[in-house]
């Protein structure tokens, strides 16, 4: 390379340096602005609101923990003598309080449904235990403590075998489960062992009912061999070996409501960010920063910046407080985003503030439902993997997530959020701003205002595809456990509607603004275009099946059918979409050229034609 292309490129390099800092430093500026000046519209409705905002994920955070906050000790008093075996059981227990038994009378020791126990003195007692081992409940809360003493026993029979040396003694039944997808067909468990139920040499207490029939410990307590849950990315099947009174569904509630806790102060945010956002349009504050040198991607980023550090923090605050890895943090920060996101893109339509807290609402309302709902199959089946709040209870769980697990979590978070922008951005200008038009008709601008001619339609196609992945998650998450007679049907409704409204709506939205020219011929062709560019985007959604999701009926209903290794299915199964996305696409531009009646009559016909090609694939291929 000669002396003056190095030099021309050296310039080039360096006139590219000096915009990104000069664009740095703009957004920077409107940054601190933007914090100075929400700064002083803090009011006391929002300071009492913060505070009851902290109090709340507190109270959560700390009744979750081990330790939590206490909220049920010694509320129940249990009357039983120091040299009672259930002494140690009653003041083990955080929950009872131990008095002496001779602050009792018994009128008869075999009494044990409290008629003939009476108090004496001032004394108050739930629960009696007779000098002769039987247990008693009196008065109107009697009834709970008896249960919760019973439980207490389990537990103090548990630790007692935990530490028991002779393990074969302390659990002498071992029971093996195997964790089956609903739709295979089960297999027998195996690997069962009978045993004597009988544990010599633990000194376990025998729990009595109120009859007076003791009960074997063996029965009711688990040892320290912890349960395996299935893995997550294997389709909901294992296996899981332990003690009888180990075994219980797995369902990682203490890690969810940790979980959760990242979810509630955004919430808030958002509230604050669409209030700032819709300001500026209401009093037309917003007019000063579009005649500015910054432009309007330096604008939107500045303004949104404060709110994304100040997530950032709180997340970080978060995890910190609950034992919470990087992990943690990495996955709720795209959920933060895609937060600001929506909000902002809410903000931008809404003609007013009653409006835009109907918007607010809905978008907490949707993603606290698409975050938090399948997070609750954490330990139970690959379709958690959907929220990114799974990452967090498995991180919270200690365990491992591996690189492809993390992008399928988040990588629709990222993507929806960007888009997000790009529409909102799209409208950030006078014309739209301060102009008092329906919400759709804001959103068919925002779409138009990013259609530049025909090959920009396939190109909105693929990015219109995290909206279309997300709703299919979505409606998978949600009919997960609805009989498959109900869920298939609607999974493949809800998935072909939304893929025919993601490849049809900018089409439409360029006819109407004029970007295009309203003729059958200029119909095919950016219907073929967008058919196309959604058949290309659809493929990267393939990792689906690095999660095991097409092994679910409804996950092959929304995804289609697993890759076969058979080269002639593979080929029908790659590229027979491939023309059902053309001719359906085609089918409405040809409609939206006719105008709005002829576009939902085009849409109409392409769900119709879609949702008949999904029901063949998975009757004959599935």
């Amino acid at each position: 390379m000669s002396d003056g292309r190095l030099r021309a490129l050296a310039e080039r390099c360096g006139r590219t340096c000096r915009r990104l800092r000069e664009a740095i430093a703009r957004t920077g500026r409107i940054a601190r602005w933007e914090v100075r000046r929400s700064a002083g519209t803090v009011d006391r409705k929002t300071v009492i609101a913060l505070v009851v905002m902290l109090l709340a994920v507190g109270t959560a955070g700390f009744s979750a923990a081990d330790d939590g906050l206490g909220l049920e000790r010694e509320i129940y008093v249990v009357g039983v003598d120091e040299g009672s075996r259930y002494y140690d059981v009653a003041a083990d227990s955080e929950q009872f309080r131990p008095v002496p038994l001779a602050d009792v009378i018994v009128e008869h020791d075999g009494a044990t449904n409290g008629d003939d126990i009476v108090v004496r003195g001032d004394a108050t007692v739930d629960v009696v235990v007779t000098r002769d081992g039987r247990i008693g409940h009196v008065g109107e809360n009697g009834a709970a403590a008896y249960d919760e003493f019973r439980t207490a026993i389990e537990t103090y029979n548990a630790n007692l075998m935990a530490d028991e040396e002779d393990h074969a003694a302390a659990y002498p039944v071992h029971v093996t489960l195997e964790y089956r997808d609903r739709d295979r067909p089960r297999s027998p468990a195996s690997g069962a062992d009978d045993g004597d139920e009988s544990g010599e040499g633990t000194g376990a207490v025998d729990g009595s009912s109120e009859t007076g029939d003791g009960e074997s410990a063996a029965d009711d307590t688990g040892g320290d061999e912890p349960l395996q849950v299935p893995a997550i990315g294997g389709g909901g099947s294992a296996s899981s070996t332990g003690t009888p009174g180990s075994i219980a569904p797995p369902f990682p509630f203490t890690s969810l409501v940790l979980a959760f806790l990242f979810v509630v102060p955004m919430n808030f945010v958002i509230q604050a960010y669409g209030s700032t956002i819709m300001d500026e349009r209401i009093k037309r504050r917003g007019e000063l920063l579009l005649v500015s040198p910054a432009s309007r991607s330096e604008i939107v980023a500045g303004k949104t910046l404060p709110y994304l550090l100040g997530l950032a923090g709180v997340v970080v605050a978060i995890a910190l407080a609950i034992d919470g890895g990087p992990v943690a943090v990495a996955a709720a920060l795209p959920i933060a985003l895609l937060f600001l996101a929506a909000a902002f893109v809410g903000a931008m339509f809404a003609r007013s503030f009653k409006e835009l807290t109907f918007v607010t609402v809905t978008i907490s309302v949707v993603l606290t439902t698409y975050t938090f709902v399948p997070a609750i199959f954490t330990d139970v089946t690959s379709i958690a993997l959907i929220s990114p709040l799974t990452l967090v209870v498995m991180d919270l769980q200690n365990e491992s997530v591996r690189l492809g697990e993390y992008l399928f979590s988040t990588g629709p978070f990222y993507l929806s959020a960007a888009v997000c922008f790009l529409l909102g951005i799209g409208v950030y200008r006078e014309e739209d701003m301060f102009a008092q038009k329906p919400i759709p008709a804001k959103i068919l601008d925002a779409i138009a205002n990013r259609v530049r001619g025909p090959w920009s339609i396939p190109l909105l196609s693929i990015l219109f595809l995290p909206f279309v992945f997300a709703s299919q998650l979505l409606s998978v998450a949600l009919l997960f456990a609805v009989p498959q007679s109900v869920a298939i049907p609607v999974v493949v409704l809800v998935a072909a509607s939304v893929e025919e409204i993601a490849k049809s709506i900018h089409v439409y939205a360029g006819v109407t603004r004029s970007r295009f020219d309203a003729t059958l011929r200029t119909a095919v062709v950016v219907g073929a275009l967008s058919g196309s560019g959604f058949f290309v985007g659809e493929k990267l959604t393939h990792v689906v099946q690095f999660v095991g999701l097409p092994d679910l009926a409804v996950g092959t209903a929304a995804f289609g059918p697993a890759v076969s290794s058979e080269p002639l299915i593979l080929g029908a199964v790659f590229f027979a979409p491939l023309a059902l996305h053309v001719g359906t696409a085609v089918c409405s531009a040809v409609g939206a050229s006719r105008g709005r009646a002829g576009y939902a009559l085009g849409l109409l016909t392409a769900v119709l034609v879609h949702v008949a090609y999904n029901l063949g694939v998975f009757v004959l291929v599935a």
